[in-house]
């Protein structure tokens, strides 16, 4: 039928995208548990590797302060228009030709400008042929003006950090599913592309205990989840988008007909995984650590795209497949 299956038993689960999608059975909570392996993660980039620390951004002087105010004009994944110049089709030649400048009187030679010219310092230099860069996998504008972030510094969200010896959580002042979901999940969702801390931690954890507790009420809200998920995509910011992902797994296994409720919403959400689909890193014979952190985008959009098509009915796979044309059914072998 239309239904989504219900979640299988250990010896039913036939892929190990889906074994990793269910904790407490044969994945490892502490790779499952998203929030917080953000540390643990950039602690290792950091220490191991020689990776620099982000930077804050210039409005947030610290965690305790209040984020100055930026220009209106600035949004999630806005980008500047190509500005570079383009050859012009030439019709006696048949081709494309860069125009030839028309020079200003001052440029005009004048005596004894011979010897320049052979010197080369007369030469203008010639504009590079070829169309211009299109920079599709540049990450995108990414101001801090989340709404989470504005709440948060209000005030008006009910969380707190808790460190603890392992790992950090979520101190909540009510029971998570006594929450109005049409209100937080919404604005938790807007925060998921945070790169600051606490907001990040915050804004992911949340998610993580809301979809864990929520149960039917998921599901009523899903539309209001389509934006802020597409506005975190849209970053194209590398981080952003795999954390993104990690959570969509999460939501369509969260409660039943979420992925069905999901598949109207598929052309907002799928062109950015089509984009990156193949963004795999080819290392040859030396080992990736990417896959088990949950770090490389093509291997988690592949784990996305086949959640969807099994937990989204009938009609999952055909409108995947319009927005992923170079998807393959794991279902339909």
């Amino acid at each position: 039928g239309t239904h989504a299956p219900p979640l299988p038993p250990e010896s039913l689960f036939p892929f190990a995208f889906l074994r990793a999608a269910f904790p407490g059975t044969m994945a490892d909570v502490k790779v499952n548990d998203v929030a917080g392996s953000l540390f643990t993660n950039e602690y290792c980039d950091v220490k191991i590797k020689g990776v620099q620390v982000p930077k804050s951004t210039p409005q947030t002087g610290s965690c305790f302060d209040q984020t100055m105010p930026i220009s209106a004009s600035r949004r999630a994944g806005g980008h500047a228009m190509q500005t570079a110049g383009v050859p012009k089709f030439s019709s006696p030649t048949v081709t494309h030709r860069w125009p030839t400048d028309n020079s200003t009187p001052v440029e005009f030679l004048k005596k004894g400008d011979g010897d320049k010219i052979k010197l080369g310092m007369l030469k203008k230099p010639e504009p590079v042929v070829g169309p211009p860069k299109a920079d599709a996998f540049k990450p995108r504008d990414n101001p801090p003006n989340s709404q989470f972030r504005k709440f948060y510094e209000r005030g008006d969200l009910p969380v707190a950090v808790e460190h603890k010896g392992m790992k950090n959580v979520i101190s909540w002042k009510v029971e998570v599913d006594k929450l109005d979901y049409h209100h937080y999940l919404p604005i938790f969702f807007d925060g998921i592309r945070e790169k600051e801390e606490p907001y990040r931690f915050l804004a992911v954890k949340g998610v993580e205990d809301m979809l864990k507790a929520g149960g039917q009420k998921i599901l009523p809200v899903i539309p209001q989840l389509i934006i802020p998920i597409k506005t975190a995509l849209n970053t194209r910011d590398h981080s952003v988008v795999c954390i993104t992902l990690q959570l969509l797994q999460k939501m369509v296994v969260s409660a039943e007909l979420v992925g069905e409720a999901l598949v109207p919403y598929y052309r907002q959400i799928l062109p950015i995984l089509n984009l990156f689909k193949n963004k795999n890193l080819n290392s040859g014979d030396k080992i990736d650590y990417a896959q088990r952190k949950k770090a490389c985008v093509g291997e988690l959009i592949l784990d996305t795209l086949q959640l969807f098509e099994t937990y989204g009915g009938e009609d999952a796979f055909i409108n995947i497949k319009y927005m992923v044309p170079t998807y393959e059914s794991c279902i339909n072998l």
